[in-house]
């Protein structure tokens, strides 16, 4: 049985909890990440192994993969979903927000796919960026910078993990209903979507089913646009 790691799966209304949901599914042995710790229900629900980890500390992402290898044996599939936003624009960033976004962001997914990587085996790896090559972010920078951040590494660490039978892509989900939006701002970008509707995670989850499969074995180094045609 395949096991897989996946990072942000604290609400229940998260893009991380339909993918726990989904590979559990799919057949999955799952650890999954949440920090903050996760919410009762999501627990509750999710028959999986919890680690709870702030990476922000630089020790913690191998901690995630640590837990997960002793508690399995091993990670096959490695879900770097977790974020954290920052709404700062240019005249109110601060370089210690900068410093924090991309520790949590871009920094741990980095020490995430080392540590996956060295356990010696194949395996995929699907990482989160945003839309941030698609659009100005201007609202919230130091988010939108530490994402581009993974849409750019995406293709060197494939390139590096790649003799190993490890596969690295990343998934930019668009703008996705986790609860975040207000009324207005879901009705204002409502046209915005050829389906007229906003994306939702169990429109994403398929996406990482299929890339952390064997089927897409043959594909790595990809950023993949899963929006819904959505026009900015």
């Amino acid at each position: 049985m395949r096991v897989a790691v996946v990072t942000g799966v604290g609400r229940r209304a998260g893009i991380g909890f339909a993918i726990a949901r989904r590979l559990l599914d799919d057949g999955y042995r799952v650890m999954a990440h949440a920090w903050p710790p996760a919410e009762p229900d999501v627990k509750d629900e999710l028959d999986v192994a919890w680690v709870e980890e702030d990476f922000a500390d630089p020790e913690a992402p191998r901690r995630v993969i640590d837990a997960a290898v002793e508690a399995f044996g091993g990670v096959d599939v490695l879900v770097a979903n977790h974020a954290t936003d920052s709404p700062q624009t240019l005249a109110e960033v601060t370089a210690a927000e900068l410093d924090r976004t991309f520790a949590i962001n871009a920094r741990a997914v980095v020490l995430l796919v080392q540590a996956f990587a060295e356990q010696g085996r194949p395996g995929r790896v699907v990482l989160f960026t945003s839309g941030q090559h698609l659009g100005a972010m201007t609202s919230e920078l130091p988010y939108a910078i530490s994402k581009g951040a993974v849409h750019q590494m995406t293709r060197s660490l494939a390139a590096a993990v790649a003799t190993q039978g490890i596969t690295v892509n990343a998934v930019n989900p668009g703008p996705v209903d986790t609860g975040w939006p207000s009324d207005e701002l879901r009705e204002h970008l409502r046209s915005a979507f050829p389906a007229g509707r906003w994306g939702r995670p169990d429109d994403i989850a398929p996406v990482v089913a299929w890339l952390a499969s064997e089927d897409a074995g043959w594909v790595t180094g990809q950023v993949i646009d899963a929006e819904g045609g959505f026009q900015r």
